[in-house]
C-alpha cells in the first residue's frame, strides 16, 4: 500500500483511505449497517495497508462512528488513524460543540481523534462556528492530546475557502475532487488554493459518489481500450492520488469487490502518464454531452419535509439520461413509493440549504415531474 508522509513529520498515511458514508446495509433504503459484511471490508483495508479510517457524526444516520468503535477496537490504537468530523448544524447552543464531541469519543471508543474536522464547511456553517466558538473549543482539545490535528471539509466557493484558510491555522482540508469536478466544482481552484498555503489535502468523493465508477458506455470504452485489465473506477482513483499535496483519497467502499480493487489499484501505486491525462479527457468529455444531476447521494439533503427521497430520484433520473431508455425509466419511477415521487416537492427550498453540490433540487424535481407526466402519457395503460 503506497503511503504518503504527513508534513515530513514522520507519519505515513495510506494513500487509500476508508470512508465510513457508505458502508453495506441490511437494507439498502435504511441506515442500519450490515455489521459482518462491513467488518470484513474494513478487516480486508486494514490488512492490505489502509491505516486512515473516516466517519462523521450523521454517517449511517449516526450510526457509523458506533460501528467504527466497534470494527476497530480489535486493532492496537496507535496503528491505524481515526478521523471525524464536528456537524456545526447540529448544534443549538456553544455548550452543545462539547457535549457533541465527548459523545463522539464514547462512540467510536477512542481518548483522541488523529484527525478531527468541522464538517462541511461553507459560509453559514463557518460563520456559525466562529459565533460557537468551535476551533478556541477544538484547539484546547488538541492542547490535551484529544485531538492530534485539526482541519475542515469544504463545500463552496475558492473565496470562501481563502476565507477560511487565513482566518485559523490548519493541519489539514478535506475537498471534493475528481476529474469532473476539477473543473465544474472549482476542484483545481481549491486544491491550489490549500497547496499554496502547505495545507495537505484530504480527497472526497473521488468516484463522485460511484458515478465514475461507471460514468456512461463511451467513456467506459475509451478507459477499457487504454488499459484492458484494470478497473474504470481506478483512473478516477488514479486522478486524485496522482497530486502531490493529497495525503490520502478517501473511498466510501460498501462491498468486497470496491475495496480488493481500491486497494489493487494503490498496491503499487501508479500515477498518471500524460497520456493518461489525455484518455480521462476524452473520457470526461464524452460523459458531460449526458444531462445529468450531480448528485453524489451523500443524502445531507434529507429527510425532506414532504417525503421526497431526493437523492433516489437523481439516482434514477441519471440512469435514463445516461441509457435514455425511456420505458424503463418511468415503469423504475412509478415503482418507487408514491411518498417519495418528485410529484411530492413543495419547492420549499430546505435542502438546497444542505447541499454540498449547490444542486438548484426544486427546479430538478419540476424537471423530473414534467418528464415523467410526459412519459404517463406514453406509456400508461
Amino acid at each position: 500500500m503506497e503511503k504518503r508522509n504527513y508534513k515530513n513529520t514522520g507519519l505515513q498515511v495510506s494513500l487509500l483511505g476508508m470512508g465510513c458514508m457508505r458502508l453495506p446495509k441490511i437494507d439498502p433504503d435504511k441506515d442500519d449497517i450490515d455489521y459482518e459484511k462491513a467488518q470484513e471490508i474494513i478487516d480486508y483495508a486494514y490488512s492490505h495497508g489502509v491505516n486512515y479510517f473516516d466517519t462523521a457524526y450523521g454517517y449511517h444516520g449516526g450510526k457509523s462512528e458506533l460501528f467504527v468503535g466497534e470494527a476497530m477496537k480489535k486493532y492496537p490504537r496507535d496503528s491505524f488513524f481515526l478521523a471525524s468530523k464536528m456537524p456545526i448544524w447540529c448544534a443549538e447552543k456553544p455548550e452543545d460543540v462539547e457535549r457533541i464531541f465527548n459523545e463522539q469519543l464514547k462512540k467510536c471508543q477512542t481518548e483522541y481523534f488523529d484527525f478531527y474536522l468541522f464538517h462541511a464547511q461553507n459560509a453559514a456553517n463557518f460563520e456559525k462556528c466562529q459565533k460557537f466558538g468551535v476551533y478556541e473549543f477544538l484547539n484546547k482539545m488538541k492542547a490535551e492530546g484529544k485531538i492530534r490535528h485539526l482541519g475542515f471539509s469544504f463545500h463552496d466557493k475558492p473565496e470562501v475557502l481563502r476565507h477560511i484558510c487565513d482566518t485559523y491555522q490548519w493541519d489539514f482540508a478535506q475537498i471534493q475532487l475528481n476529474y469532473l469536478d476539477w473543473e465544474m466544482q472549482d476542484a483545481k481552484q481549491q486544491y491550489e488554493i490549500l497547496t499554496e498555503r502547505g495545507i495537505p489535502v484530504v480527497i472526497m468523493e473521488p468516484v463522485r459518489g460511484g458515478v465514475l465508477a461507471n460514468p456512461c458506455e463511451a467513456s467506459n470504452e475509451v478507459f477499457k481500450a487504454a488499459r484492458p485489465d484494470k478497473s474504470v473506477a481506478s483512473w478516477a482513483i488514479r486522478y486524485a492520488a496522482t497530486l502531490p499535496n493529497v495525503l490520502t483519497v478517501l473511498s466510501g467502499m460498501s462491498n468486497m469487490e470496491q475495496v480488493m480493487d481500491n486497494v489493487s489499484t494503490m498496491t503499487p501505486f501508479e500515477p498518471l502518464t500524460e497520456k493518461d491525462y489525455q484518455f480521462i479527457e476524452e473520457a470526461g468529455d464524452l460523459f458531460k454531452k449526458k444531462d445529468t444531476v450531480p448528485c453524489t447521494g451523500c443524502r445531507y439533503c434529507m429527510d425532506c419535509p414532504f417525503g421526497v427521497d431526493i437523492p433516489k430520484m437523481f439516482s434514477i433520473y441519471n440512469k435514463y439520461a445516461v441509457q435514455k431508455d425511456e420505458e424503463d425509466y418511468w415503469e423504475e419511477y412509478r415503482a418507487q413509493p408514491e411518498s417519495e415521487w418528485a410529484d411530492k416537492c413543495q419547492a420549499c427550498g430546505a435542502c438546497m440549504e444542505q447541499c454540498p453540490q449547490h444542486i438548484q433540487i426544486p427546479d430538478k424535481m419540476s424537471m423530473i415531474r414534467n418528464l415523467i407526466a410526459e412519459f404517463d402519457q406514453k406509456f400508461s395503460k
